[in-house]
């Protein structure tokens, strides 16, 4: 597996998904659940946050205070992090999304293949699972159902009212 190219690939698909999708509807519910696509867009760029930590933590050696807060919030984390980008608009979301994906693709490019596919150094995720488990489950799968959740919203703003 090439870990940089499928967060690449994850990302730019993300980014396809938002193409069209008219200003207003982005802060429209129900996305996902109560979620609008500007929630959803600061969810995943708290997660990306978060990888850049991951991946500097499995052996790196670094602070990483974002990781701490994601296993020490576990299922509340989500709407925490949300409700922290209430404020912010859509093109500030982004734009932190963005800056930490273009972390996340530098710091994985400093990690060996070999790292990345080693079993059991992410114990918190699961002992069977590697760093390159995570990037494609919880990484690029993730960007590409919500990318879809987007898309609905973005194809059929009838369904979504004001």
């Amino acid at each position: 597996m090439h870990a940089h190219d499928v967060l690449r690939y994850g990302h730019l698909t993300l980014l396809r998904s938002l193409q069209g999708l008219p200003e207003p509807m982005g802060d429209r519910p129900g996305a996902c659940g109560i979620w609008s696509v500007k929630d959803i867009i600061a969810h995943l760029g708290s997660y990306e946050i978060v990888l850049v930590d991951v991946l500097q933590s499995a052996d790196m050696g670094v602070e990483t205070p974002n990781l701490t807060r994601f296993l020490e919030l576990g299922p509340g984390y989500n709407d925490a992090e949300v409700d922290a980008r209430r404020a912010m608009g859509m093109p500030e979301v982004l734009a932190e999304l963005n800056e930490a994906h273009e972390r996340s693709l530098a710091t994985v490019a400093r990690r060996s293949p070999e790292s990345l596919r080693q079993v059991g150094t992410i114990p918190w995720y699961g002992d069977a699972y590697s760093l390159d488990d995570l990037i494609v489950y919880q990484y690029y799968g993730h960007k590409r159902e919500h990318a879809a959740q987007i898309e609905m919203v973005r194809d059929h703003p009838d369904r979504f009212p004001e």
